[in-house]
């Protein structure tokens, strides 16, 4: 199923800092995006005219963010979710900017209870499916009002 929502209105991040550009699919566990913000000089996670693979982890938490957003989190959204941790991360490439192809990032919520969720994720070529950033986060509930 895809969402013709715009994406900035299901992440917290605003501008140019949403770094995600389509949701392709997603179902009640599952979410997969394209980026192609990886190849912009402007991108605000660029430093020294590089973009780190680290910022993936941030592709994948926006996308974590989007499944949230679209109802895998509390019904009426009357909580945000925090990236707590980060286990098993896994980095094949040391820049993500020098990648042609768009960016596939998928999250997977292996297990979800009323304090948080824990995800797989993963942000790859477009173009030949090869890994570039692979993980698992746990995403932290926090009710609106408990900011």
């Amino acid at each position: 199923m895809t969402d013709e929502r715009p994406i900035a209105a299901l992440v917290p991040q605003s501008g140019a800092m949403v770094l995600l550009d389509e949701i392709i699919a997603h179902d009640e566990s599952r979410i997969t995006c394209r980026a192609l913000s990886h190849r912009d000089p402007a991108n605000p996670l660029v430093h020294d005219g590089v973009l780190p693979v680290w910022a993936g982890i941030e592709y994948a938490a926006q996308a974590m963010a989007a499944h949230f957003g679209l109802g895998a989190g509390v019904p009426g959204g009357a909580a945000i979710g925090l990236l707590g941790g980060l286990r098993d991360v896994a980095c094949e490439v040391e820049r993500l900017d020098d990648v042609a192809s768009p960016l596939l990032i998928s999250a997977e919520r292996l297990s979800h209870d009323p304090a948080g969720s824990i995800y797989a994720f993963s942000v790859t070529a477009e173009s030949d499916g090869r890994p570039l950033l692979t993980g698992r986060a746990t995403v932290v509930q926090q009710r609106r009002d408990d900011r």
